[in-house]
């Protein structure tokens, strides 16, 4: 059963990039779709587009240097207990990972087992990693689309929240294909933070059941 909470959702996002999910979250939680609020936005890139979308927002921007760790044989586990510290200091609840170039390790996923969730350009299973577009077309898909799941050990392999599926056009180019999934992105990201934060997720195994889910018409392949 879903709850209705007294207070927002407090969420981190960390990202690597122009961070254009992170506006959509911004923007759903200021136009009150999402129970949330973003207390800190982190980046392992001092000039990520990220943190300037942040600061315009009044949100704490956070550059996290992986430098003073380089080197080491577990720069990444050092990493990551660094980054933690700072995330239990703001008390974070649900921490969202949004174009963020980095690894998680078992310092964090442990942490916030099920309380961190990552967007991929596919439907996963289908295309883990990198040039997930490119790889769609040329295997000859007829769908693409993107994938809200909950992140574990293995790289894009955790518990699937929710899909949208976008068709592959003749003439498709890795670009437009992923301008075309970008827009569901900025669409299932936001639902599914809201659907945690309503406390409608259940993990069970391999599977993610939303409670109270309803069936839709819609691209979403789970329920909404």
């Amino acid at each position: 059963m879903s709850t209705k909470r007294a207070t927002p959702l407090r969420v981190a996002v960390l990202a690597s990039g122009r961070g254009s999910n992170l506006q959509a979250i911004i923007d759903a939680s200021e136009a009150g779709r999402v129970q949330a609020r973003i207390v800190a936005v982190f980046s392992n890139k001092k000039d990520a587009v990220a943190l300037e979308r942040a600061r315009k927002h009044g949100l704490p921007d956070l550059f996290v240097d992986p430098k003073p760790f380089a080197g080491r044989p577990d720069s990444r586990e050092t990493y990551d207990l660094a980054l933690l510290d700072v995330l239990k200091k703001h008390d974070v609840e649900l921490v969202l990972l949004a174009g963020y170039m980095k690894i998680v390790t078992p310092v964090l996923v442990n942490a916030f087992a099920n309380r961190m969730m990552n967007i991929h350009p596919s439907l996963l299973p289908a295309f883990p990693g990198l040039e997930v577009q490119k790889k769609a077309i040329e295997w000859g898909c007829k769908l693409a689309g993107c994938t809200v799941h909950f992140v574990t050990e293995g790289v894009d392999e955790g518990p699937i929240i929710l899909q949208a599926a976008v068709p592959i056009l003749d003439g498709d180019t890795s670009d437009t294909l992923a301008a075309r999934i970008l827009e569901q992105e900025h669409v299932i990201y936001p639902r599914a933070v809201q659907l945690f934060a309503e406390g409608r997720l259940r993990v069970e195994g391999r599977r993610v059941v939303i409670e109270d889910a309803k069936p839709s018409g819609t691209v979403l392949i789970s329920p909404s």
